[in-house]
């Protein structure tokens, strides 16, 4: 498996090398709780999960009976134990180790996929809370819960999808589990779901995708998914909040080649050049770095973007911008005055 470090830009306050495999990442998206909102109980039910969230004693058998009620018979037990089992996981990290060691997570699991969308979407909260524990990332992914995670991001409701997205951004943090989570067909709705999610589909997708895009075949897929439209989109939307985090995604494209092809014609060449002139100083020294990584190899790129006007706001910008961004400003200022060769000279047809 192929991995490739994430270019060192600071992005709230934090580098790019500082989101590893452990990190919260929640520079892109607060992938850190369950936010899908809390259900009616009844009083009983109520008055059950009270005692169970203040006294210990009692959080350990109502976690055993909770997780014998998941094989229930009834489809309201069921629901019931879900939706208990969510919410007890969802601020404690001490419950998250206790409802997996008396053996939830395969239950849950099996409730992943579910035709009820009640239930569902409780299996896929409920599993987006227990991967908040480091403990707990390796044997739900063990237990099989990638491909039905993958299933409720093509079928739930939107909160199952945006919930099942935060899941798979969980389990991706274990370096070993990007290729089977991109082999399994999650990049695809992941793409989709951050070009026809709502706001918080978008920012969940984004962080997903950034995540398993530092491995080499899943930045193919991504491209081959359609990814660039959605990504320039957002970037040429100064009112969206995700022109940082689409940039971000795509820094970690343009790596490969198919990335730098797809990213010129979908028109991301304006968009970035646009963002070194008005973009914030954040947005400024990342649009310069992904023009300076599509320019090095390329006379055709360079030339493209110095037609869009480039140079002068590059200049601007290596004279006041961070020192990072003043470094890749005069690179690519030096890349793109230098002479054109004769051989791309005589090839005005692929300008």
């Amino acid at each position: 498996m192929e991995t490739e470090n994430a270019v060192n830009y600071k992005f709230m306050g934090r580098s790019f090398n500082d989101l590893s495999i452990n990190d919260d990442s929640s520079a892109f998206s607060d992938c850190n709780s369950d936010r899908s909102g809390e259900f009616s109980t009844a009083s009983s039910q109520s008055r059950r999960l009270f005692l169970a969230c203040t006294n210990s004693d009692n959080s350990d058998e109502f976690i055993r009976q909770l997780v014998s009620d998941l094989g229930s018979c009834s489809i309201d037990e069921q629901k019931n134990a879900a939706l208990e089992l969510r919410l007890l996981a969802k601020n404690k990290p001490e419950n998250r180790i206790k409802i997996a060691k008396a053996g939830a997570i395969k239950p849950l699991i099996s409730l992943i996929t579910s035709t009820d969308p009640y239930l569902q979407e409780n299996g896929v909260t409920a599993i987006l809370n227990l991967s908040l524990c480091d403990e707990n990332k390796e044997l739900i992914a063990s237990s099989g819960a990638i491909k039905p995670l993958v299933r409720a991001l093509r079928t739930g409701t939107s909160t199952s999808k945006e919930n099942a997205a935060c899941a798979l951004l969980r389990l991706s943090q274990v370096e070993e589990n990007k290729v089977a989570i991109g082999r399994s067909g999650a990049i695809p709705l992941l793409v989709n779901l951050l070009g026809n999610g709502g706001i918080r589909g978008k920012k969940d997708a984004s962080t997903a995708l950034y995540s398993l895009c530092t491995v080499k075949e899943n930045k193919i897929k991504a491209v081959e998914a359609g990814i660039m439209k959605p990504l320039v989109e957002l970037m040429a939307d100064f009112g969206s909040s995700m022109v940082d985090k689409s940039a971000f995604v795509l820094s970690v494209l343009v790596s490969v080649p198919e990335a730098k092809t797809a990213l010129v014609d979908e028109g991301g060449i304006p968009v970035l050049v646009e963002i070194i002139e008005v973009g914030s100083q954040r947005q400024k020294e990342i649009a310069a770095a992904i023009l300076l990584q599509i320019c090095e190899d390329s006379v055709v790129y360079r030339t493209k973007v110095a037609r869009e006007g480039a140079i002068p706001p590059l200049v601007a910008l290596s004279q006041s911008g961070t020192n990072r961004a003043k470094q890749k400003a005069e690179k690519l200022i030096e890349l793109l005055r230098q002479p054109r060769s004769a051989n791309a000279a005589a090839s005005p047809s692929d300008l």
